[in-house]
């Protein structure tokens, strides 16, 4: 039997298993149709891309159903956040036209329809009225044109498209598709569908030593850059659908984030741990350190923006405290504790390589300030930091950004997620109980995205990476939104009462 035929038995089985656990813990917080039809269309795509036998064929067939489905489909992000994860971005060039991959498939089946057919009402502003978009656009913009430096126009179009797809469409689509909160819950809950079964994949990779999706590029027939085999100490790194390891990580500590928000309205106490279970297995099967600091700064900002913050500092610091002594103490323990950033030693190459990768950068724009150089990897301050690929790894979206686009790039890329963030600081400013669900929601998104932001300073714009957390930032935006329309709803509602002032008073003395 062909390996991919095998690979595709397997990761049926886990995902029967992992559905049949949301379908207890999750399910009830969904409409019964909503978790079968995006279970369904999980299990279809799957099904598609292992037996179609041609990457054509793949995308033909997966792009007719996913535009027959999106018609019955009221909640059109959730749709998309449940299958982003679904397969492993494997891409070819469309003649004459650009690359397509399944998840800028989906862009154009499921978001691009909607940019096209939507229009601004009340309540949600038109495009490019915030600031914050103002300077994604002319972020993208920029990006674009700076490829002409070293491509030609025809590319530069190509790159430009790019940019639409993979940038624009999911952050405009995340912050207008979604109607109110419950919608934006749900949106949540989708991801975590997603994450839920790439968490119980990545976990068998670790544990069997052997990645699932990687006979796929073969099953396809075309070429895949990314979905090697990548071993820390004498453990395989687990990847599941996402690429590379680290994006995993990452996709895993997205997926906590929401799973903290999320999680206490699962009733069963088995049910909630077993889904903490799936994400932290499936973050530590990455063995990818970068989440695993994200993770911890998404801890510590979901405790400071808690009632009890103080308390729950000293209760992560009792913690630690008391954990790092264990793991001397368990099997493998030592094993874990080489392999935290900043203290083992396994790889320890990897962590002075980033150092020094910025140093190289701040010389690199010190000569180019302002928009950077078409290249970085070939500026001469780079030449001692090919690897054995061959290549300079600018494993650091900040220095890719900073590099390529110059200091007019990095400030609108930081300017625009620190806008963000300012939003959702406002937002929870706003809301008056600390214990309501819109506040733990608000904190979740706050949370995930700074995590997210320290992730990316240790990995580049690969895989999924980019797409998620344009898509946070709009999501973010969506819950300003419509945090905002319900608190001018229950002002609105409440009664205005007349004065009443004591008649006595007015009476003239006799």
């Amino acid at each position: 039997m062909p390996e991919h035929f095998r690979a595709l038995i397997v990761i049926l089985t886990i995902g029967i298993l992992v559905f049949f656990y949301e379908k207890k813990a999750i399910r009830p917080l969904l409409l019964p149709e909503e978790f079968s039809r995006w279970r369904n269309a999980w299990f279809a795509i799957t099904l598609i891309a292992f037996l179609s036998q041609n990457f054509w064929l793949f995308i033909g067939f997966s792009g007719a159903y996913l535009l027959y489905i999106s018609k019955s489909e009221k909640n059109i992000f959730a749709l998309y956040f449940t299958l982003i994860l679904a397969i492993p971005t494997i891409s070819a060039r469309i003649p004459v036209l650009f690359d397509i991959s399944f998840v800028r498939l989906l862009a154009l089946t499921l978001l691009l329809p909607f940019f096209l057919s939507f229009r601004a009402g009340q309540g949600t502003p038109s495009l490019g009225k915030p600031l914050s978009e103002k300077l994604l656009i002319a972020f993208i913009l920029l990006n674009t044109v700076l490829t002409l430096r070293t491509h030609t126009f025809t590319d530069t179009m190509r790159y430009g498209i790019y940019g639409f797809t993979d940038i624009f469409l999911p952050y405009y689509a995340a912050s207008r598709a979604i109607k109110d909160f419950e919608q934006l819950k749900k949106v949540m809950i989708a991801l975590l569908v997603a994450c839920f079964v790439v968490g119980a994949i990545g976990t068998f990779e670790y544990i069997k030593s052997w990645l699932l999706y990687n006979p796929l590029q073969d099953a396809l027939r075309v070429e895949w850059d990314m979905g090697s085999y990548l071993g820390r100490g004498d453990s395989l790194r687990a990847m599941a659908s996402l690429d590379h390891p680290i994006i995993l990580g990452f996709v895993m500590t997205i997926g906590l984030g929401f799973y903290l928000f999320i999680a206490p309205s699962i009733k069963s106490k088995i049910l909630r741990l077993t889904g903490f279970g799936l994400l932290i297995a499936g973050l530590i099967a990455s063995l990818s350190r970068g989440p695993w600091v994200g993770t911890a700064v998404l801890l510590l900002v979901l405790v400071a923006y808690s009632k009890k913050a103080l308390r729950g500092f000293a209760m992560l610091a009792i913690a630690i405290i008391f954990a790092l002594p264990m793991l001397n103490l368990i099997p493998g323990g030592d094993k874990i504790i080489n392999l935290i950033p900043f203290v083992g030693e396994t790889d320890k190459e990897n962590v002075e390589y980033r150092q020094k990768l910025i140093d190289r950068a701040i010389l690199i724009v010190q000569r180019h300030p302002f928009f950077g150089v078409p290249d970085s990897r070939k500026e001469p301050e780079m030449a001692d930091m090919v690897q054995g690929q061959g290549i300079v790894d600018i494993v650091n979206s900040y220095v890719g950004v900073a590099t390529g686009n110059g200091l007019v790039g990095l400030s609108l890329f930081v300017g625009f997620f620190a806008l963000v963030l300012l939003r959702i600081h406002n937002s929870l400013k706003r809301i008056a109980d600390k214990n309501s669900e819109e506040y733990l929601c608000g904190r979740s998104l706050l949370a995930t995205m700074i995590a997210a932001l320290v992730i990316i300073f240790t990995v580049s714009g690969i895989g999924v990476i980019p797409t998620i957390y344009w898509s946070l930032a709009g999501l973010i935006f969506t819950f300003s939104r419509v945090t905002s329309q319900a608190t001018a709803t229950k002002t609105s509602a409440m009664p205005t009462e007349k004065p009443v002032y004591p008649t006595s008073r007015l009476k003239s003395k006799a």
